[in-house]
């Protein structure tokens, strides 16, 4: 299994403010309406595996993003709206479990969104593929991508992209020995 980080942060490594906000994303000009890329990744993903926080605010959007299967990772009730019902699944347990879980269920590419679940993710060495977009501000606080880990996990450069003039959107491979 592949499991995939794809997200913007802020130049200071922000991915929302400390309220989790995300404002700060609709304020990219973007006058082409363009997904940055972002239906041509999802086109290559099984399943997407987000934290409770980031599900709650990815419904406040208000259209339903996703034609993947979504499970939603708590260990408490979630909400889930009656017309997600057969497309948005509650699973808990330990990043490791989850992913095995998860390839019995014939997921092989899996994206990983929301800031704990990635930091659980990384502290585990389960995360090969990272695409992060950087954008041109800086929040002064919010809620990290990055924590501290117990050890030192290496990426290759892949690549890096500008995109509308203001965005610098680089890819990374996990580097195992």
């Amino acid at each position: 299994m592949t499991n995939y980080i794809y997200i913007a942060t802020s130049l200071d490594g922000f991915i929302a403010t400390n309220d989790g906000g995300l404002d700060w994303l609709d304020e990219i000009p973007n006058p082409e309406k363009s997904d940055f890329g972002f239906a041509e990744f999802m086109s290559g993903i099984d399943a997407i595996l987000m934290g409770r926080r980031t599900f709650e605010k990815v419904l406040t959007s208000g259209l339903w993003p996703y034609e993947k299967p979504v499970y939603v990772l708590s260990k408490s009730k979630v909400d889930v709206p009656k017309e997600l019902e057969s497309k948005v699944k509650t699973i808990n347990g330990n990043p490791k479990e989850l992913v095995d879980r998860l390839k019995e269920l014939g997921h092989q590419n899996l994206y990983v969104d929301g800031g704990i679940t990635i930091q659980s993710f990384l502290e585990e060495d389960l995360i090969d593929e990272m695409i992060i977009t950087r954008v041109p501000v800086l929040l002064g606080n919010g809620i990290p991508l990055f924590d501290s880990l117990t050890r030192r996990l290496h990426f290759c450069h892949k690549k890096t992209e500008l995109l509308n003039e203001m965005l610098v959107k680089s890819f990374y491979s996990r580097v195992r020995e």
